[in-house]
């Protein structure tokens, strides 16, 4: 797999005053958090801080607001939550300490880390979303809690009913910050903030960081300062992102091939619209397909299978909008690809972001249809990393790469394997519009031999026609 040209700017400081309280130690225990963090932590086999805990830690601890970049996976959780906890009195039953995330699955999994952490230390953690009944949240904030993580919406709701109150809050995590000052969830977190009191501390972290944002984040920061560790939002993942003109091609033909060819790990097929997202996967299912889909209109308890299916490798292709791109740390995503366009070069950088986790190679694919040409140009010319062009040859499926625009081949790629570039000697013959390779596989309900338009994995169960519901795929 090719990399990417990395050539991410950082916003980045290194005082005189963060190199004197920077601690050199390559271990936890080397940082003012106390002993029942120190043993939590070991418990569960984590030992080394990462880069972003390096930094950020010795300024949290010693009180300072603190603007941090860093790519999901980076160890963000760890690096506002141990500071956060080191505050909190856990005889006090008052929110202490909130953060506030842009989606229920950001909230659910940042309250995971922080539940391995915390119970030790006698502290009670709550999380807040909405998608889901409002009563259970509001009987564990009566029998009082420390730390609350939730999404914005469902928070300001439960202060204005006067169910919550913040005037004991000693430290606010913003994540995925971009997100959460952006003009859709701006306003709702500038009153949530109103309701708290000024002597605050407060972190914002986001992998990406526009200028735009710290502009916005001064309102609420105190003299922060500011960091960005070189591992940003892909600088230092192996991800190859490929742009793919398909000319007059349909997008859904284009998937499927693309699919058919996507080998071990799990893939993220992201689209723009809720109803776009929900009508592709039926598609897509009907093909034979292991597809789940996610989008915002989901019940919480909904979306929450689909994410534990997904991560458990029950189904290993996720169709979604824009919501499983924010925060969430999946490690065996290979595959990302962007059927729609989103509406900003942010939001693109944080869907490619999905591959190329923990030192894995990742693939993302953009597929460029007639219209997407003007919105193209603008996304790309913000985007951090160089995008490799190719135009798909339809008789081959073949995406012929070029580097930069510049005359000549880059590569000739399979799309998601290492197969060998077909030549005039080994070109298959062009099949018809629509036909599609079929695999052979013994059905797992019934035992009989059946076609289906996908390579079989010999490690999960595959269905004929006559056997495959959308039920026994759950069950897989």
């Amino acid at each position: 797999m090719l990399r990417a040209v990395r050539n991410m700017h950082f916003v980045s400081t290194t005082t005189r005053e963060r190199a004197a309280v920077e601690p050199s130690h390559s271990t936890f225990r080397a940082y003012q958090l106390n002993d029942k963090t120190i043993r939590s932590l070991e418990r569960i086999d984590i030992v080394s801080p990462t880069p972003i805990q390096k930094e950020t830690l010795p300024l949290l601890l010693s009180g300072r607001d603190v603007i941090g970049q860093a790519r999901t996976g980076s160890g963000k959780t760890l690096a506002f939550m141990l500071p956060a906890l080191e505050q909190v009195n856990p005889r006090l039953p008052e929110v202490q300490v909130m953060v506030l995330t842009p989606t229920r699955e950001l909230a659910v999994q940042i309250a995971d880390v922080t539940e391995q952490i915390a119970p030790e230390q006698g502290i009670t953690t709550v999380t807040i979303v909405g998608g889901r009944s409002d009563k259970p949240q509001k009987a564990e904030l009566r029998r009082g809690v420390q730390v609350l993580i939730g999404t914005p919406g469902r928070i300001l709701d439960l202060l204005n009913q006067g169910a919550l109150a913040l005037h004991q809050l000693r430290f606010l995590v913003l994540d995925e910050a971009d997100t959460l000052l952006d003009k859709g969830f701006g306003p709702d977190v500038a009153r949530i903030i109103r309701y708290t009191n000024r002597n605050r501390q407060t972190a914002l972290f986001s992998a990406t960081m526009p200028q735009w944002v710290e502009e916005a984040a001064s309102r609420y920061l105190h003299n922060p300062e500011r960091v960005a560790v070189d591992d940003g939002p892909i600088e230092d993942a192996q991800i190859d992102h490929v742009a793919v003109d398909i000319k007059h091609l349909h997008k859904h033909d284009v998937l499927r091939d693309l699919l058919d060819r996507r080998g071990d790990g799990s893939t993220i097929v992201f689209g723009r619209t809720k109803h776009g997202v929900r009508k592709l996967a039926r598609k897509l299912e009907r093909d034979g397909y292991p597809v789940s889909a996610i989008q915002g209109n989901m019940s919480q308890n909904a979306r929450d299978r689909v994410m534990k299916n997904f991560r458990s490798g029950a189904v290993d292709i996720l169709v979604a909008t824009n919501v499983a791109a924010r925060g969430l740390d999946i490690a065996d995503v290979s595959l990302v690809i962007n059927v729609d366009l989103p509406e900003s070069s942010e939001l693109l950088t944080h869907r490619i972001g999905r591959t190329g986790r923990m030192d894995r190679e990742g693939m993302a694919i953009t597929l460029l249809g007639s219209d997407d040409s003007g919105k193209w140009r603008k996304l790309k010319r913000d985007l951090p990393v160089t995008v490799i062009g190719g135009a798909w040859d339809d008789s081959a499926k073949l995406i012929r790469l070029q580097r930069d625009g510049k005359n000549g081949t880059r590569a000739q790629k399979q799309s998601g394997n290492n197969q060998p570039a077909v030549t005039a000697e080994n070109r298959p013959e062009r099949k018809q519009r629509g036909e599609r390779k079929k695999y052979e596989a013994v059905c797992s309900s019934c035992g009989d031999t059946a076609l289906v338009p996908f390579q079989p994995d010999p490690n999960r169960p595959v269905y004929c026609a006559e056997c495959f519901t959308p039920r026994n795929r759950r069950s897989a």
